[in-house]
């Protein structure tokens, strides 16, 4: 016999697993099917986001930067390093226990919020009467009704045309995160996020590390200013970095793989490479999610369709993260997640596309909110431009890293923020008070005027208002 929900929710990503705690918390029967597990076969909910995405990659970051600062700057500090060495397994198996947590994590906050867990994978099967009927296919295969489906299935990696992921020489997000010894050479294609952060892991521990855009200029959705600065630094790191290329054909080579391509110039160049790290964006996963079966709608790239609250076509059936339109980040899909189950329970839930943060996790970290110069220009918007150089910040001296700039854009006449870009030590963080600014309508003026501790890379970005009216202190 079927068991009845108020909500179900298909994936148990950020989207997912965040909608149905927060319509647990609302009153709502909820229950959340996701079939992501271990290697040993038991549940690992988080999505792609805790298993193969967000959380693994950052524990990778901080090992491969701790290995980097050990061997080429723990020196001026005056602490000497001898015989140097780096367990790759052992990092590879901190991450592991890193992502392990997190999944424990979730596992606990349903339970603790009286939410029912499905281990498996859920697909609509019938519309009737007064909700759906899932199927959840699983070690035992079950069947729950409900009268309101919230789908977050995510994303999953975009390969190559006729090149497969094998996760041994062709690697997604999946298997580069998972690289049992540092690959001599490694070559990535695509200058994304992943790709990006990716290939920083793997070049601080000895790869030697060549990404391969087709695009002509690099990382075209940041600010052009800020794009170039982290350009200069990536380079000078020691990553090789081509702009304009068309892959061609790849081929097994030996133990590894033989990468052909044309460059900017339109000439013939061949790679070795002993793996390779496809990162050319995401596609919207509903393979398996049997939508035809309700007649829930899908757009000409696979992703579900939803009007601006996350609504599909169907009545009481919703959509979040990066199985609908919009930014493929894990914090959209929460907050999408909890706006949804807010609609559900008769309030107004909320999220503004306009102040989503986006975060590249590299050395230096880029991040950003709102517009950058290059769309004020195409939008003929009047805009006053300020940065600051990390260089000229007391705290960033002291931490002995220096690269990078705070950027502000605002309003010509209202002097209201616009865009606010970063690219330097701690940016991830440092954006959350450009977030909180524009959503508070806030002008360059307020943050100048706002007391900022001393020493404190904050400084930066209360200069870079100050320089909006061209009044630095400190530069």
């Amino acid at each position: 016999m079927a068991k009845n929900f108020d909500v179900v929710v298909i994936g148990g990503g950020p989207g997912g697993y965040i909608a149905a705690i927060r319509a647990a918390q609302l009153g709502f029967n909820t229950a959340c099917i996701d079939e992501w597990k271990t290697r040993d076969g038991k549940p690992a909910p988080g999505g792609t986001c805790t298993n193969v995405g967000c959380i693994p990659s950052k524990a990778l970051l901080q090992s491969s930067e701790n290995y980097e600062e050990a061997g080429k700057h723990f020196g001026d500090h005056g602490i000497s390093m001898k015989d140097l060495a780096i367990d790759i397994g052992k990092m590879i198996a901190r991450k592991d226990a890193v992502v392990k947590q997190n999944n424990d994590g979730i596992l606990y906050l349903f339970k603790k919020n009286k939410v029912t867990f499905f281990h498996g994978r859920g697909s609509f099967a019938k519309a009737g009467g007064e909700g759906y009927e899932i199927q959840v296919k699983g070690a035992a295969d079950e069947t729950v009704t409900a009268r309101h489906v919230i789908v977050a299935t995510g994303s999953s990696a975009r390969a190559l045309p006729g090149v497969p992921f094998d996760e041994e020489l062709v690697l997604s997000n999946d298997g580069a995160l998972r690289i049992g010894a540092v690959p001599k050479k490694l070559v990535l294609v695509g200058s994304g996020v992943i790709g990006l952060e990716m290939g920083s892991v793997w070049r601080r521990v000895g790869s030697e590390v060549t990404v391969l855009e087709a695009l002509p200029t690099f990382l075209g959705a940041v600010d052009e200013q800020i794009a170039k600065e982290a350009h200069k630094a990536f380079t000078k790191q020691g990553l090789k970095i081509e702009l304009g290329v068309k892959v061609g054909e790849i081929k097994p080579e030996g133990k590894g793989l033989s990468v052909a391509y044309t460059n900017a110039k339109g000439e013939a160049q061949r790679l070795q490479a002993d793996r390779l790290i496809v990162s050319i964006g995401r596609v919207p996963n509903t393979k398996g999610l049997n939508p035809e079966a309700v007649g829930l709608k899908l757009d000409e790239r696979g992703a579900i369709v939803v009007d601006d609250e996350c609504r599909t076509n169907l009545p009481n059936v919703w959509a979040v993260g990066d199985v609908v339109r919009g930014p493929m980040l894990a914090h959209k899909a929460e907050e999408e997640g909890v706006a949804v189950a807010e609609r559900i329970a008769g309030q107004h839930g909320h999220v503004n596309f306009n102040t989503i943060p986006w975060v590249i996790y590299t050395s230096p970290e880029i991040a950003w909110v709102g517009r950058t110069e290059q769309q004020l220009k195409a939008d003929g918007v009047q805009y006053k431009a300020g940065t600051f150089p990390f260089m000229a910040n007391g705290r960033a001296r002291a931490l002995g890293d220096t690269t990078g700039m705070v950027k502000f854009l605002a309003d010509a006449k209202t002097d209201e923020i616009l865009g606010v870009h970063i690219v330097g030590p701690m940016a991830s963080e440092l954006i959350s008070e450009a977030v909180v600014a524009m959503e508070f309508k806030a002008s360059a003026e307020d943050i100048a005027r706002i007391c900022h501790a001393h020493p404190s890379l904050s400084e930066a970005t209360k200069e870079a208002a100050l320089a909006v009216d061209k009044r630095t202190l400190n530069f």
